[in-house]
């Protein structure tokens, strides 16, 4: 028997009684994209189970039998109709929480009991307090907090939040409160609407060259067309795109992701400018058949590649780097100054990263380094020094986190 089991979009309105045939075995369950809205009573039967899934569903709330499952780590109920988490409703073991884009106006006291957690994904509810009891989750690592309706810092950041000592990876963009620290900022308060337009008609989109939770990024040729053939309606021609620029283009889903809003990342592109460690930012999409929103940027050198692979259901927390990964120590060196400079630069521009890791870098064989996806990316406060100094912070402990992990793999 199999240690796994992929259920995904089968119709489903009930669990398969089969399923606990598989109870000796099965460690990870994955029953996304169905008509579930409950699981059975003696669903804990699945004693080993540690990886439960059940994203795109009509779940209303979080069932309480999870809360009897001795083995469970990481719980997923990604985009259903959760307005409820009960006491009762969260595993011993919970390590990794995705509730990202339902209806929860509100989070448990008995979180504060789930000590071993790590990863909390809530962005995308209605969220507006915080239980003090939190404060216990001490492991807690990575905290997605945007397109909630938190109104007041205090309830959303308060002093007990950025003092967990291993927090690292914040966001908390489309907020009410930070909505307002974006407007306070002039130099990253950015009109998306004022934003330099690439018609649609004037780019020739080629292979995807990656993906992400918030879009898909494809090889393109733009074709600046003169103004003329713009305000005439007129599409690019072929012996114009033959000496057309090679750029990529990101194509946002328009749904909420586990970081938050495409719009806050569009945001936070244009509002963090040009550097030399950025992919630089040339203008918005305009004019899509479909109304989709993108951007345009410069192409990157295909000698780049990804620095490291996401985290895994079993690292959790850190990235996953291939067995072969060495570096010499100027690359290192190379890498980590690169990212360092970079980061610097949007926090003087007003922005936290709040996902500095490795599999958001391009590097090279020389140590060029290119920070990308701001999907996190949250405006940092201007009034209020002390709080933007604890939020960049985070950062920067993120930051350590790569300096430790390219110290691991850097030749003597």
């Amino acid at each position: 028997m199999s240690s796994r089991l992929d259920l995904r979009h089968q119709g489903l309105r009930s669990l398969p009684r089969e399923v606990f045939d598989q109870a000796n075995t099965l460690e990870i369950l994955d029953l996304s994209g169905n008509v579930l809205d409950s699981l059975p009573d003696d669903f804990d039967r699945l004693h080993r189970l540690k990886v439960l899934f059940c994203s795109d569903n009509p779940f209303t709330e979080v069932p309480e039998v999870l809360g009897r499952c001795p083995a469970l780590e990481m719980v997923g109920f990604k985009a259903n109709r959760i307005a409820k988490l009960g006491a009762q409703a969260l595993p011993p073991r919970l390590r990794w929480l995705i509730l990202t884009d339902n209806a929860l106006e509100a989070v448990p006291e008995s979180l504060g009991r789930c000590t071993r957690l790590q990863k909390l994904m809530l962005a995308g509810n209605r969220l507006h307090r915080w239980p003090a009891s939190l404060a216990a989750c001490t492991s807690l690592e990575l905290l997605r907090l945007s397109a909630n309706a938190f109104e007041q810092v205090e309830d959303a950041l308060p002093a007990w939040l950025l003092q967990l000592p291993r927090l690292s990876w914040l966001a908390y963009a489309a907020n009410p409160f930070s909505e307002r620290w974006q407007a306070q900022r002039q130099e990253a308060a950015v009109d998306i609407e004022a934003a330099k337009g690439i018609h649609w008609r004037h780019l020739r989109m080629g292979e995807r060259l990656g993906e992400g939770a918030s879009g898909t990024i494809h090889a393109a040729q733009w074709c600046a067309a003169d103004a003329a053939s713009v305000a005439h309606g007129s599409s690019a021609s072929s012996e114009q795109f033959s000496a057309a620029r090679e750029v990529a283009v990101k194509l946002f889903k328009g749904a909420i992701t586990s970081d938050g809003l495409p719009r806050s990342e569009m945001v936070a592109c244009l509002a963090a400018g040009n550097h030399p460690n950025f992919a630089a930012v040339l203008g918005q999409v305009v004019g899509h058949p479909q109304g989709q929103q993108g951007l345009v940027m410069a192409r990157m050198p295909p000698r780049l590649r990804n620095l490291a692979g996401p985290p895994s259901l079993a690292s959790c927390t850190r990235d996953v780097y291939g067995p072969e990964v060495r570096f010499h120590a100027s690359q290192a060196l190379s890498i980590a100054a690169g990212v360092g400079s970079a980061l610097g630069h949007l926090h003087q521009r007003g922005l936290l990263h709040g996902d500095l890791y490795a599999h958001n870098i391009l590097v090279d064989g020389e140590g060029q380094a290119v920070l990308s996806d701001f999907g996190a990316a949250s405006p940092l406060p201007i009034h209020d020094a002390g709080l933007r100094r604890a939020l960049m912070a985070l950062d920067e402990r993120a930051l350590s986190v790569l300096q430790d992990e390219l110290a691991q793999r850097t030749a003597a």
